[in-house]
């Protein structure tokens, strides 16, 4: 292999464009744009991407198989609908060619599980999420943070995500979306993926989750677009997740409460950083009798025990991906450490189907020890009542 992987595109909508057009200016240096692959047959859309294909100076291909066999890429980067996810990265791998995955990694565990086994015996081959998200240089502080341990240890976390408003017409704009069969679900699967992977890359892989999910709650549609979820962390630290795609003026705040910090992130853009002067427990165990007798009444200054510090963040559209994108073609060419390895793709996944899992059974569930076969047998029940795609295996 040359300083350089050769990248097909996989889909050409606009996620593909952005990557396109980030690698041919360069943005990520480790790869060049060798291909692009389209199976639209819509003629605005071949017309579209052929001219797209053009102007790019590469080749577009009209058969993902073709594509692979050409010999013309070295890698893939699949933008493909949620459910073919799975199933063209384990074609590109079976034939020795890496593999960048958009989000999510599949719709159930038992799929993600069969492309990790394929990944594992494919050596040679690369498997990567594209979880850009990670690469939020917020994201990546708060990490740093984290992992430092002067924080201490998770007690508790809350994230309130409700920015995700759609209306009416988007979810008509194509007959697969927000469907169970055509699309997996609703807001879990398709807005939300990103966010349930930063939590768990922060937190730690949820052992147990309770949740209350609405389906077609304010949309004509059989799937979530209210979720409301009670999560257990490593070390009994308990997560709150609320999500929904109805919320007109919407909120994405995140908490995380530590033995010896407290930290709050509003819009992805800003942190606040609480520090204690000790651990929490240290400090209630010191306060006199007198002090103690002030604290119900506000009248006792707890701010003598903490410094805060806020941070804002910016973030261009686009560099994301790119340091993903190089970050990938980067562990292809010298074995650079991935930022989003795919085996972290599954705990997204589950987490996800885990929420589901609950809202329909009623159950608390087993993360550690999830059922994938009894969530994809609920699945297909679901996609068996639309009556309008073929049951999942």
């Amino acid at each position: 292999m040359s300083d350089q992987v050769r990248l097909g595109v996989v889909g050409v909508g606009s996620q593909g464009r952005l990557y396109a057009t980030l690698m041919s200016s360069g943005r990520a240096p480790a790869l060049k744009l060798s291909a692009l692959c389209s199976s639209n047959p819509k003629s605005r859309s071949r017309e579209a991407h052929s001219a797209l294909a053009a102007e790019l100076g590469v080749t577009l291909f009209t058969d993902y198989i073709g594509m692979l066999d050409s010999g013309e890429v070295d890698a893939v980067v699949i933008t493909a609908p949620h459910f073919e996810h799975p199933r063209m990265a384990i074609e590109a791998l079976e034939r020795g060619v890496h593999v960048l995955l958009e989000k999510p990694a599949g719709i159930y565990g038992k799929q993600v599980t069969r492309l990790l086994d394929v990944a594992a015996e494919s050596t040679g081959t690369t498997l990567a999420m594209m979880f850009n998200q990670r690469a939020n240089p917020l994201f990546v502080d708060l990490k740093s943070l984290i992992d430092s341990g002067e924080l201490g240890t998770l007690r508790r976390t809350s994230w309130q995500l409700t920015h995700w408003w759609r209306p009416d017409a988007y979810f008509r704009s194509s007959a697969w979306r927000a469907s169970w069969g055509g699309e997996g679900g609703g807001v879990l699967v398709n807005q939300a993926p990103h966010q349930l992977d930063l939590w768990q890359w922060l937190c730690g892989a949820p052992t147990r989750c309770f949740a209350r999910v609405r389906f077609g709650f304010r949309r004509d549609i059989p799937v979530e677009d209210e979720v409301s979820a009670l999560l257990e962390f490593p070390g009994c630290a308990n997560g709150i997740f609320v999500t929904c795609t109805n919320d007109l003026v919407g909120t994405d705040r995140l908490e995380l409460s530590f033995d010896k910090a407290r930290v709050l992130v509003e819009d992805s853009l800003r942190m606040t950083i609480h520090r204690f002067s000790d651990d929490e427990r240290q400090i209630a165990r010191e306060i006199s009798d007198e002090d103690a007798a002030l604290v119900p009444s506000g009248a006792f200054d707890r701010s003598v025990f903490f410094t805060s510090e806020t941070r804002e963040y910016t973030s261009a559209w686009g560099e994301q991906h790119s340091i993903l994108l190089e970050n990938f073609g980067e562990h292809i060419l010298d074995g650079t450490p991935l930022i989003a390895p795919a085996t972290e793709g599954l705990i997204s996944v589950r987490m996800a189907n885990a929420m589901q899992l609950s809202a329909w059974t009623g159950e608390d569930i087993d993360m550690v020890q999830f059922d994938d076969e009894l969530f994809l047998t609920e699945l297909n029940k679901r996609i068996e009542a639309e009556g309008r795609f073929e049951p999942r295996s």
